[in-house]
């Protein structure tokens, strides 16, 4: 007896149910199908939510069973009862779908909720279908078909560690897949670093190496958003216009560009949007001629800065960062956050050298690097003794740079909401390229009031923002060259000429 086409498989299914196949699932089911006869092993599959697409990859993995009933299949999910549920269809399916007659065991101890084994040739200590949370071990198992169901929602990706965690449990499953053997991808983005996206996003700079190639790079893709590339609705039954148009409304556009658009945005919205920062690459470019000295920034001449450090041990990857940055002003308005430095000490040398000399010495050299004429440590906690500290460094470095300290006593989500929110809505907030690449962008992205997440680059850069600036001065110092680059940001000097006559 000829093996059924997925395609009649399902019509036969929706008949029974007294369903139709629109065309969407028509599209669907054409394209897994045509993926599994042409020996595609890697698969994504992206549509909008309630397009049914669980639903017909249950209906893929009963109709694989049929061709093969020796066929080994692990359902993940980003938790145990999703992964259930999508096992609990396929048994169903089974269960009642007239080309599926003689599939079910006799045995009833093979017929459980998070799995089953169907009527096979092959004697194998897997079952056929087995249901699995994306935090359970599957070591010791073995699999031809993973189904990763909806492995990426918020819960495993709102925060970068989970992220990290996410794409580490998702990478054990090539231990655990036989060779040749298919990995089906199925869901919506929910980051804007999300494991789907086609493009790869440098999140933070230890991710520089990992993140040069989407995750999924491999992977063939179907993506399918509610709308077409003419503005048109996939499936107009159910999602009419005035159905999109109430969904927008209640979702909000994060969520709908998210989940409905197949768009990698956060699916919560965001206070911050680092999206309306301004990117570019210009670097400083310090002038003397006439007497005067200036700083440039392309075509921009700069006319004050403000360099605030956010201090910790800055020890790798535990515990608060210590955060300094560099925010200069133009003389139109403008602000331009050109620095943004995650410092950390080497304990490998903090029997040689301490680590707040270290990291005193770090930040003398980006005062160096970035023409600062002062830097204002917040000095609540270890900031209190390193001030000190950090002006023998100075000192000893040569470096003409004041260090003013700061108590902060207001709570921090206001320091923040106040230093972002009209920069951000004026569209004057520029930020350097080298910016882009730190984890302060990720901060901008994640961050909520009220909640403990990452923001030590934000506490940074808004002591810039909110710190009184530092206006540059118009006259060079008498100094050594070294010197006149780190000594002439002071305000607008004014001076008082000799003259012969009397007013």
């Amino acid at each position: 007896m000829a093996l059924p086409t997925l395609h009649a498989f399902v019509e036969v299914w929706n008949e029974d149910q007294d369903l139709t196949t629109p065309d969407l699932h028509i599209g669907i089911l054409d394209w897994l199908s045509s993926q599994w006869r042409g020996d595609s092993r890697e698969l994504l599959l992206m549509a909008f939510r309630n397009s049914g697409k669980s639903t017909l990859v249950g209906l893929f993995c009963a109709w694989l069973l049929k061709c093969n009933p020796n066929l080994r299949i692990i359902v993940l999910a980003a938790d145990l009862a999703l992964a259930r549920k999508m096992v609990r269809n396929v048994k169903r399916i089974i269960e009642r779908h007239p080309m599926c007659a003689g599939m079910k065991p006799k045995r009833l101890d093979q017929w459980a909720s998070d799995q089953f084994t169907v009527s096979r040739s092959a004697e194998l200590r897997d079952p056929s279908m087995l249901a699995r949370g994306i935090g359970a071990n599957v070591t010791g198992s073995r699999a031809d078909v993973f189904i990763c169901d909806d492995v990426e929602v918020p819960n495993t990706c709102n925060t970068a560690p989970k992220r990290v965690d996410l794409r580490t449990r998702l990478d054990e499953i090539e231990y655990v897949l036989v060779p040749g053997g298919l990995q089906l991808y199925v869901g919506t983005p929910h980051t804007f670093y999300s494991i789907y996206s086609d493009n790869p996003e440098v999140e933070t700079t230890d991710d520089l190496d990992d993140e040069q190639r989407p995750y999924l790079d491999s992977f063939k893709r179907l993506e399918l958003a509610l709308l077409d590339d003419k503005g048109l609705s996939r499936w107009p039954e159910w999602f009419s216009e005035a159905k999109i148009a109430e969904i927008k409304k209640r979702t909000g556009p994060n969520k709908f560009a998210s989940q409905m658009m197949l768009q990698p945005v956060s699916i919560i919205e965001g206070r911050l949007d680092p999206d309306r920062l301004l990117l570019y690459e210009a670097e400083l470019d310090y002038r003397e001629g006439n007497d005067e000295a200036t700083l440039m920034l392309g075509d921009r001449r700069l006319v004050s800065a403000s360099c605030w450090w956010d201090p910790s041990y800055g020890s790798p990857q535990k515990g608060d960062a210590s955060v300094i940055a560099a925010l200069f002003t133009d003389d139109q308005g403008d602000y331009w956050l050109h620095r943004v430095q995650y410092l950390e000490h080497d304990p490998a040398i903090a029997h040689k050298q301490a680590e707040a000399v270290q990291l005193c010495r770090k930040v003398a050299q980006f005062l160096k690097d970035t023409y600062q004429p002062s830097v204002t440590i917040e000095n609540n906690g270890i900031g209190k003794f390193l001030a000190g500290l950090l002006r023998h460094e100075l000192r000893e470095d040569g470096v003409d740079a004041a260090v003013l300290e700061k108590a902060s006593s207001r709570s921090k989500d206001l320091r923040i909401i106040d230093a972002f929110d009209a920069v951000l809505a004026a569209g004057r907030l520029h930020a350097h390229a080298l910016v882009w690449q730190t984890p302060f962008i990720a901060e901008m992205r994640e961050w909520r009031p009220a909640t403990n997440g990452r923001d030590d680059g934000l506490d940074a850069v808004s002591g810039c923002l909110l710190a009184e600036p530092v206006r540059l001065p118009r006259r060079p110092a008498a100094s050594s060259k070294e010197l006149k680059a780190r000594s002439n940001w002071r305000g607008n000097n004014s001076f008082k000429a000799d003259t012969t006559f009397k007013v």
